[in-house]
């Protein structure tokens, strides 16, 4: 009787190693399932640290503008140095101006290359006056800038 007892524990113990293919196939599409979720979250959050490309871009040509215009009386005088477009240092913005005038000017930053695919705020602005905004879907220009 115990030859026969031994035998059956060693037998049920041996069935408990390993994982199941079911057990393997539940984790699987649980990783796929969370993968879902945060892959987009995480292509929103890339864009999102990109367009700090763009604002910097925007800033720092804003800034030569107003040290041209401290100096010549005029955003739009020749010996500024300015020239559109100027592309932002990661490329992922092309800064043009859509009104330079001597009293004052618009900016925008375009995206270009991946940073196309950010429908959410688009294109950025700045105004010599200091607005800023957006030419996407999001009007709130507080969760572009």
């Amino acid at each position: 009787m115990s030859t026969k007892l031994r035998l059956t524990r060693k037998g049920s113990a041996a069935r408990m190693k390993g994982v199941t293919l079911i057990e393997l196939m539940i984790v699987v599409i649980i990783v796929g399932i969370l993968a879902a979720v945060a892959y987009p979250s995480y292509q929103e959050q890339v864009r999102s640290t990109r367009r700090a490309d763009g604002k910097s871009v925007l800033l720092q040509t804003a800034q030569a503008l107003e040290r041209c215009y401290s100096r010549f009386s005029s955003y739009n005088n020749a010996g500024c140095g300015v020239t559109f477009p100027i592309n932002s240092p990661e490329q992922f913005y092309v800064v043009t101006s859509a009104a330079l005038s001597a009293a004052a000017f618009t900016l925008s930053a375009a995206p270009q290359g991946t940073q196309v695919e950010d429908t959410k705020c688009g294109t950025l602005r700045l105004t010599s006056t200091g607005v800023q905004g957006s030419q996407g879907a999001d009007t709130d220009v507080n969760s572009c800038w």
